[in-house]
């Protein structure tokens, strides 16, 4: 296992990977902390580090997620786009701009799925609605993920 510390839409991460790119590439609730207008940075960065047949693993926000109903609308910057009070960013995915994204990315859907729970928190007596998506993607070579494009 390899670990570090990156900022993703501007640092390039070659030093820190191993000889031929690492087999896993977890992303967990980090994409939606980006600004969406430099995601595809952020993906060319992290997928450089992937080795051909490694894997992604995702984990990050769904829309409709009850965080996203709870911000006020002076927090939305942008559709699915909100400010949080500490100046981080929050965004709210949905399974087709996941797979638009990680296509443009060289990378081919596994699975993807759409996790909603229902957690009740016993002191306020309240129903959390919960939404995630939870994706595995494979880095492919260019020709075998592209070939239907042309």
């Amino acid at each position: 296992m390899t670990v570090w510390q990156a900022d993703l839409v501007k640092d390039e991460i070659a030093s820190h990977v191993p000889s031929g790119g690492c087999d896993i590439l977890l992303i967990m609730f980090v994409l939606s902390a980006v600004n969406p207008q430099n995601m595809d940075a952020f993906m060319d960065h992290a997928v450089k580090g992937l080795k051909r047949g490694g894997r992604l693993l995702f984990r990050d926000y769904g829309r409709y997620d009850m965080a996203q109903l709870r911000f006020k609308p002076s927090r939305r910057i942008q559709d699915n786009l909100y400010a949080r009070q500490d100046g981080t960013l929050a965004y709210f995915f949905d399974i087709d701009e996941l797979d638009a994204l990680f296509r443009r990315h060289g990378l081919v859907k596994v699975k993807s799925d759409t996790i909603r729970r229902c957690i009740r928190n016993r002191k306020t007596n309240m129903d959390m609605h919960r939404v995630w998506i939870q994706s595995i993607y494979e880095k492919v070579e260019w020709s075998v993920c592209c070939h239907n494009w042309f």
